[in-house]
């Protein structure tokens, strides 16, 4: 059977999206011919993937000017490369591939990452705001085909714009947990390990409590991996209260790396604080990685955070994200007679918590293609 053309759209370098690899990889099994396109940023590295990879070199890294640049180069990339489908992952490509569907009657399928115009960087920011609140309110409730990564965010678009959106959150793939021993990653062995993991690691995503909660905590190490605005500000927190022998940095990786020192750790954190409504909504993907590892979970009292906790009873939640409060639950967690059936029922959780499933979702959208 031939294969149908789509063009998938990220604003972001591709590399170390995982919703989006796994995305493709199922587009891949449903035969259609992928064609991802981001962008190339002086830090990017090259990788393979077994389809076609665009990605654009743009004169400005964030901003308005970004953003205009951003839409139009994909308008024109889209305008002219042959497509049957074009996907929008997110708000800020959603302009040009609703444009060009029109123009060039072409199925157009939108997956929201995140309640875009609730996210932190637009706090406070109405102009900016208003602008993205415009481009959503005009074509949102066009859209036929939408999902989004919890039902959280997806019943807000139902109600808003009255359009059916899916719900496709964003987990691992099925697999056992990596056999790897912490002296092959030089983590000590006689020390409980925290880990904080994320891509983005910003403001008010509780990793400053965390490191300041270690502070009060004997015989342990918090690790974090990743990247973010907040590390700066991090690490002179690390160096003003002398913390360098129990809070170690570690930059972004490779997925499967990732797994491995996640597989080391005795407790994962995530800490998200409700101070934007789309962190308040948010259902982190680091939720899912730990639980997959086999490591129960310590996180802020978020409402998806606290649906998964209470049904899978996989960890703790914290009422309150300051760093006595992180301090004694890391503390409780290490003394908790609860972890040994929390760290079972995780693996557990991961055979109903994993993608094979969250994408018959998706394999039943783009069927109705």
């Amino acid at each position: 059977m031939k294969s149908r053309k789509i063009v998938v759209l990220v604003s972001n370098d591709l590399e170390f999206d995982q919703r989006v690899a796994k995305v493709c990889e199922t587009l891949r099994g449903l035969n259609y011919a992928i064609t991802l396109v981001g962008r190339k940023l002086p830090e990017s590295r090259s990788f393979e993937r077994p389809y076609e990879i665009v990605r654009f070199t743009l004169p400005f890294r964030r901003g308005a000017l970004f953003y205009v640049s951003l839409n139009i180069r994909l308008f024109f990339f889209l305008l002219f490369h042959p497509c049957d489908v074009i996907l929008a992952n997110d708000l800020d490509t959603l302009l040009p591939a609703y444009l060009v569907s029109r123009m060039r009657g072409k199925k157009l399928v939108y997956d929201s990452h995140e309640y875009f115009t609730e996210a932190e960087g637009l706090t406070g920011r109405s102009f900016q705001k208003n602008i993205w609140l415009r481009i959503e309110r005009v074509i949102f409730p066009k859209l036929k085909y939408a999902y989004t990564v919890n039902e959280s965010i997806a019943s807000i678009y139902r109600e808003l714009y009255k359009v059916d959106v899916k719900v496709v959150r964003n987990m691992p793939r099925k697999s056992s947990p990596p056999q790897v021993t912490r002296s092959s990653k030089q983590l000590p062995e006689d020390k409980t390990i925290f880990l904080l993991q994320g891509a983005y690691i910003d403001p008010d995503r509780g990793a400053a409590e965390a490191v300041e909660a270690m502070a009060f905590v004997d015989n342990a190490l918090l690790l974090i991996i990743g990247s973010g605005r907040a590390l700066p500000d991090l690490k002179q927190i690390v160096s003003t209260k002398s913390l360098q022998e129990k809070v170690w940095f570690f930059d972004k990786m490779p997925a499967s790396e990732l797994r491995e020192y996640t597989a080391c750790a005795d407790f994962g954190l995530s800490l998200d604080k409700p101070l934007h409504e789309n962190y308040r909504l948010s259902l982190p993907n680091k939720l899912f990685d730990y639980i997959h590892a086999g490591i129960p979970v310590l996180v802020s009292a978020l409402p998806e955070l606290e649906r998964i906790i209470r049904t899978y009873q996989v960890g703790w939640i914290i009422d309150e994200i300051t760093p006595e409060k992180v301090a004694a639950a890391m503390m409780k967690a290490i003394s908790s007679s609860d972890k040994a059936q929390f760290k079972a029922n995780c693996l557990f959780a991961s055979e109903d918590l994993n993608w094979e499933k969250e994408e018959e979702v998706l394999r039943s959208i783009y069927a109705t293609l």
